[in-house]
């Protein structure tokens, strides 16, 4: 069982930056993929990837945030963190992080704003 818990969302303008973080506790099970998730307040709007990173340093990225999001990692420590830069507000969103060992594990979510 892990529990992740996310932290550095808030409020920012558009063009600005924000990291957030994720730090896992509760088992020393190695993890062997890290990823951030977003959804949007729209009525409707599902969940959805962001980028991911896999134990052996492997990303992948959204179409809508590659060239301006930046996912790393450290499996060992079990945390992982995005780097969010130029940021538009159609990247308003809640962040969810999630790790995966033979189970797949969520945060409970921190909000980004972007907004002038």
């Amino acid at each position: 069982q892990l529990q992740l818990v996310e932290s550095g969302g808030g409020l920012v303008q558009p063009g600005g930056s924000l990291r957030l973080s994720c730090a896992a506790s509760g088992n020393t099970v190695r993890v062997n993929e890290m990823g951030w998730y977003r959804q949007g307040q729209a009525p409707g709007k599902q969940r959805e990837l962001v980028a991911t990173i896999t134990s052996g340093g492997r990303t992948l990225y959204a179409d809508s945030v590659r060239g301006r999001f930046t996912i790393s990692g450290d499996s060992a420590k079990n945390t992982v963190y995005l780097q969010m830069n130029s940021l538009k507000p159609e990247d308003t969103a809640v962040y969810y992080c999630w790790m995966a060992t033979l189970f797949g594990y969520w945060g409970q979510g921190t909000q980004v704003t972007v907004s002038a």
